[in-house]
This record gives C-alpha cells, sequence and structure tokens, in this order.
C-alpha cells in the first residue's frame, strides 16, 4: 500500500480511503466489521464517514455507519492506527431532521462533532470535514450557479473560528472541505492566513474519467496551496465497472436499489464507460482497477474513497493501489475523454 501525507499536515494516510457509506444501508454491522478488517489488513488505514451516514440517509439509520465503525475500533482496540475522517452536514431538506434550522454555526457544529465523537466512541477526530457549502453555490453536478448573497448562510470566517476552537481542544485534529468550488476553498485559506485560524488540508470531491470538472479550476488551486483532493465515487456509483453497460441492473447493486441516483448512468455516461471497459479489457486490466489507478496517478489527489458492497469488489478495489497505467493507455483515456468529456458533471 502506498501512502500519502496530507496537505500540511502529519496525516499519514493510505491511497486508498475506505469509504462507508453503504455501512448500515447495504452492509450489517457483521459485514462492515469484516470489510474494516480486510481493508486494515491490505495497509488501508485511511476510514471516511459522515455523521448522515448511510445513504440514502434517514432518520431510522442515520448515525449507523459511525456506530459499526465505532464498534469495531473498540473491539479491535485500534483508533490510534487509524485516520478517521467524518463530516458535519449542511443544511439541505433531505437532513432537516437532524437538527433545527442546520447550518454552519457554534451551536450545530459542536452538536454534529458530540455526536459523531459519541457513536465513534473515540475523543478526537483526524479530519472533520464540512460535507456541502452552507452557502447557495453548485455541488453535486449543479451547474449555471447564480450568485444570490441574500443566501450565503453563516459566513466563513465565522464557522473556521468555531473549528478553531474544536481543533483547540483537542476534538479535532485538522479539517477538510467537501463538496467545494475554488472560490470556496481559497476563502478558507484567506481567512486561515489573515486570523491565524486552521488551514484545510483537503477537499473531497467527486472525481472520476466520467468527471474531471475539478481540473478546469480546482487542480491549480489545490496544487499551488498544497491541499490535497480525497476523491470520491471514482467508480462513478459502480458504473465505471462495467455492470451497468446494456441497462443491466444487478441484483443487490446501488444503482438498482436506488435507481434515482442517475448522475452517471445517462446517456453520455454509459457511452464514455462503454469505451473505458473496452479500453481496460483490451489491456488485460479490470476496469474498475484501471479507473482507480488513473485517480490516484493525478497529482492533487491525495487519496480516492473508495465503496464496496461485498469482499469481492473490496479485494478488486484495494487491489488497485498496486496498478500501474502505462503511457500508451494513459494516451488513450484522454483519447476517450476528448470524444466524451466530463459526461457525468
Amino acid at each position: 500500500m502506498h501512502y500519502h501525507t496530507l496537505g500540511n499536515s502529519d496525516l499519514k494516510v493510505s491511497r486508498i480511503c475506505l469509504g462507508t457509506m453503504t455501512f448500515g444501508e447495504q452492509n450489517s454491522e457483521a459485514e462492515a466489521h469484516q470489510m474494516l478488517d480486510y481493508a486494515v489488513s491490505q495497509g488501508v488505514n485511511f476510514l471516511d464517514l459522515a455523521e448522515i451516514y448511510p445513504v440514502p440517509t434517514s432518520v431510522k439509520t442515520q448515525g449507523l455507519t459511525e456506530q459499526y465503525v465505532g464498534s469495531w475500533m473498540k473491539l479491535r482496540g485500534n483508533r490510534e492506527q487509524l485516520v478517521v475522517a467524518t463530516k458535519v452536514s449542511g443544511p439541505a431538506d433531505m437532513v432537516s431532521y437532524l437538527r433545527k434550522n442546520i447550518c454552519f454555526d457554534s451551536r450545530n457544529i459542536r452538536m454534529a462533532v458530540e455526536g459523531s465523537l459519541q457513536r465513534l466512541q473515540t475523543d478526537y477526530i483526524d479530519l472533520y470535514q464540512l460535507h456541502w457549502p452552507d452557502r447557495k453555490t453548485n455541488f453535486f453536478g449543479q451547474l449555471g450557479y447564480q450568485h444570490d448573497a441574500s443566501k450565503d448562510g453563516v459566513p466563513l470566517l465565522e464557522t473556521l473560528r468555531v473549528l478553531k476552537e474544536l481543533v483547540d481542544e483537542g476534538k479535532v485534529r485538522y479539517i477538510g472541505l467537501s463538496n467545494e468550488s475554488p472560490w470556496g476553498v481559497m476563502t478558507f485559506l484567506k481567512y486561515a492566513e489573515m486570523y491565524d485560524l486552521p488551514r484545510v488540508i483537503s477537499v473531497q470531491n467527486p472525481y472520476s474519467l466520467l468527471n474531471r470538472t475539478d481540473e478546469i479550476g480546482l487542480a491549480e488551486v489545490l496544487q499551488r496551496e498544497g491541499v490535497d483532493m480525497l476523491a470520491y465515487s471514482p467508480l462513478g456509483f459502480g458504473v465505471l465497472s462495467g455492470k451497468y453497460l446494456n441497462e443491466q441492473r444487478p441484483v443487490g447493486a446501488r444503482l438498482t436499489l436506488f435507481p434515482s441516483y442517475a448522475r452517471y448512468i445517462k446517456p453520455n455516461g454509459i457511452r464514455a464507460t462503454q469505451a473505458y471497459v473496452d479500453l481496460a479489457n483490451k489491456h488485460g486490466v479490470k476496469p474498475v482497477q484501471m479507473a482507480l489507478a488513473y485517480v490516484n496517478s493525478r497529482p492533487f489527489v491525495g487519496a480516492s474513497v473508495i465503496g464496496a458492497t461485498s469482499m469481492e469488489q473490496l479485494k478488486d478495489n484495494v487491489a488497485s493501489d498496486n496498478v500501474v497505467l502505462s503511457d500508451e493507455l494513459l494516451r488513450s483515456i484522454e483519447c476517450i475523454h476528448d470524444d466524451n468529456p466530463n459526461p457525468s458533471p
């Protein structure tokens, strides 16, 4: 397993980060523990969670993911060997049940972090991330930004000061962002420098062969500022495995169970996926491993956040760390992208 130090921190993380949002919905606690055991046995030390997980989020299941990981860490006694990342939810109708008037103010962030610490059965979080912006902006594949200053939410400086308090209290070691724009990242960095506040070390955004839009602006910010991307959905909800081609819907697969998550299976995405799967097969590489190896080969990516619902999927995903793509294969990937630019933004 290869490792990388995130940003200006001392967090040395595996390049494969185990995403956990299926724990509590598609995976039981016993299955979650089995997956965690295997991942750690292969050198994975980086776990990504969120207070709203599992997904789809609901009152009935919210928090189970953190509970499952917390019970596993207690059983194994391995908390000190792990880098645990979790997230505080931004405002959205889908999570309105969490707290009244959700936003990134002191009350909400403190309630969220205390809940996560309790469920994880730990007294600190290595990386605490803002799950999506408080302000009105584009994320989750939205396009056509329209500025509305009246919906800016809690000022970023106020939020950053709350996060500093948590760092000073030892409840959080480092902070990160998620589903964030170049403007948001730069503004957080500016305030950190101006007011001697914690500097964000990572941005967790969607990035895959089907969605490379962050190369347009964010990639420059990350490399110039020494901030790492944590690439989520590096397989496009599993679409890049090829299992949804020809209108297949495997039993128990995420998009079979939750068809509303159609971001990556629209016609353009399927057409590009077919080309990538054909290319991988031509070169004798598993499509999932080619897709993951490509993501982790990018200079601005600190780790890819993989997800799996079966041990077979997990083993294939983790093994991608050992796959090196040839120059010829990389050139062919670029040719496909030129013909199918960002089909699933």
